[in-house]
């Protein structure tokens, strides 16, 4: 059917006379009808984002993870590639031809992560963490017991789960991967055998909860048999390596993020990167302090933090404090006047999580409430724990977390997108340098801005003191993500082992060893965080070309709100629509 819609505007097209029409878009339909049922077999393959996307037809259900489903999957993906590559792109208006080429990079990243990735063949922690049901107990948008349901009708294929990773994977895995994932895989049975139960202490009726208990007790013990077998059979013969290579991390650029720039040209421009902000790292401590070294002038600022009981209600202030100044300042303009709710991190979330943003999804009707979730001092810590967890949410380091949780980061992003009139593509679809690029670059925007100087959180002292620990904190959280792109780049495509990258990170962004390594270990199979800092620069170049076309008319909440206001798509996409620029690949960086 499509076939012959494309071979009858083809026709048309090349016969004359409906050029004109053909200019206005007469392609749309045909490629709108194609977008919806990729959409829709989209959906059903990954049902547990569907739901948190607010489609709660698909409560209950789970990926099928056996090897004919995933290799079905794959064949999809590669025949909805192929029939967008066979589409007459001169037919389509100029929403459809964006959209078209979202959904292109958007199905080369799933079959990137597919295949080049191995996430079903290579990665164990698919499987440890394939029974997420949190998703159920975070948010009422159904009754309790129908929620009950849909959880035990998910932990019932827990037995199906752990069969196909044990069928699925390699007989060598990289050790990282396997590492992580045995720690993924306790995790995920501690919270099924206490968290989940003790959040649904509360559920009446005798037969489901005796019902639930049965699954659960079932999932937590396939959990932990996944878990030995990782242990017993795998981390043994853990010796494959994890790097994906030059030719590979390249494809992951271009096909997925549109950046058509090599790795070693990309890699360089981190390098740069990363010297610039070192050097301004030094110059903005010695303003504080010249007479210690850098790091040790951070580590004094850190200091100023608030009390155990004080750390939900000040960053509740401090947060309506940002808040204000964005609007004051015409940052961006904010389309509700709904807050976040700013809470403690749920117990089964708190391990390495400091804070973090959980909207409602785009299509969610029911339960729409936004949490701020702020990770709190446990009552068991030592003495000295304690204040170094305090230490670290620092009153300048968490307004910067905040800026980029927040405002104006994930949960403004996330305002403007659904008061935006983006497509259920755009809403559905999301580039990783868009997402966390933008919420990178608030950071140092908003201290751009002026916020430091007027930030309220750090009590009276001399402004240019306080702008000064501010812009600190901002760098320290640049420095670590521009050493990811560096770090990516140099373990994939260069050689650099784990141990390497754990000692890059410690020499650059002077992390202590334990957390470095974590960091490490991280990009040997998240590769794509280099997209924090690869968004930022983006961003920032789109804005300064938008600056200088603009000229007198510019204003930075105009390129806010135009930015905001098409999804979450590549960037360079946004090259077209904000400067009307046809050459967006060579431009982009």
């Amino acid at each position: 059917m499509i076939r012959s819609i494309l071979w009858v505007l083809a026709a048309c097209f090349l016969s004359g006379p409906c050029l004109e029409s053909m200019a206005a878009g007469s392609g749309d339909a045909a490629f709108n009808q194609l977008a919806d049922e990729y959409l829709t077999g989209f959906l059903a393959w990954r049902p547990l984002q569907a739901m948190q996307l607010g489609f709660h037809q698909y409560d209950g259900k789970l990926t099928d993870y056996s090897r004919a489903s995933i290799d079905g999957e794959i064949v999809r993906l590669k025949e909805f590639d192929r029939r967008l590559d066979g589409m007459n792109i001169a037919t389509l208006g100029p929403q459809a031809y964006f959209d078209f080429r979202n959904l292109r990079a958007g199905i080369r990243r799933e079959l990137f992560g597919m295949q080049e990735m191995g996430a079903y063949s290579r990665n164990p922690m698919t499987y440890a963490g394939a029974l997420d049901v949190s998703p159920y107990i975070k948010r009422d948008f159904a009754p309790l017991e129908q929620r009950v349901r849909g959880i035990i009708a998910i932990l019932k294929q827990a037995p199906e789960v752990v069969a196909a990773g044990r069928a699925n994977l390699q007989d060598a895995l990289p050790k990282p991967w396997v590492e992580a994932a045995i720690e993924v895989g306790d995790g995920s049975a501690d919270f099924l055998e206490k968290d989940l139960v003790d959040a649904l202490k509360d559920v009446k009726d005798a037969g489901l909860r005796a019902e639930f208990n049965t699954a659960d007790q079932r999932a937590v013990a396939d959990m932990r048999g996944f878990v030995k077998f990782l242990k017993d059979e795998k981390l043994p013969r853990a010796n494959s390596p994890f790097a994906l290579g030059a030719s590979n991390f390249a494809k992951m650029l271009r096909e997925g993020e549109l950046i058509t720039q090599s790795p070693d040209e990309v890699l360089q421009i981190g390098l740069a990167d990363l010297r610039r902000e070192q050097a301004l790292f030094s110059e903005t401590a010695a303003k504080i302090d010249p007479t210690h070294k850098p790091i040790d002038v951070f580590n004094q600022i850190q200091s100023d933090h608030p009390t155990a009981q004080g750390l939900i209600p000040d960053t509740r202030k401090d947060l309506e404090a940002i808040r204000k100044f964005m609007i004051d300042h015409h940052i961006v303009s904010i389309p509700s006047e709904v807050r976040p709710r700013v809470e403690e991190t749920l117990p089964f979330d708190r391990a390495g999580s400091f804070a973090s943003m959980d909207s409602p999804g785009p299509f969610e009707t029911k339960a729409t409430e936004a949490y701020y979730y702020v990770t709190p001092v446990e009552t068991n810590w030592t003495a000295k724990e304690k204040e170094d967890w305090l230490r670290a949410f620092n009153y300048y380091t968490s307004d910067v977390v905040s800026i980029h949780e927040v405002y104006p980061g994930h949960y403004v992003q996330f305002l403007c997108m659904n008061a935006s009139p983006a497509t259920r593509l755009e809403k559905i679809l999301g580039s990783y340098a868009y997402i966390e690029g933008w919420a990178h670059y608030s950071e140092q925007m908003l201290i751009d801005e002026g916020y430091g100087e007027v930030g309220l959180a750090a009590g009276q002292q001399p402004v240019a003191l306080k702008a000064a620990k501010y812009r600190l904190a901002q760098l320290d959280e640049s420095m670590l993500r521009v050493c990811r792109l560096c770090v990516a780049i140099k373990m994939h495509c260069q050689g650099m082992s784990m141990e390497e990258g754990t000692k890059f990170f410690q020499d650059n962004c002077y992390y202590g060893e334990k957390p470095a390594r974590a960091e490490a270990r991280r990009g040997t199979f998240d590769p794509g965080y280099a997209n924090y800092t690869l968004g930022k620069l983006m961003i920032l170049k789109l804005r300064q070309d938008y600056q200088a076309q603009e000229g007198a008319g510019y204003s930075l909440e105009k390129f806010h709100n135009e930015f905001l206001r098409h999804g979450m798509p590549p960037v360079p996409l946004l090259r077209e629509v904000l400067l009307k620029d046809s050459r967006l690949w060579e431009k982009a960086l």
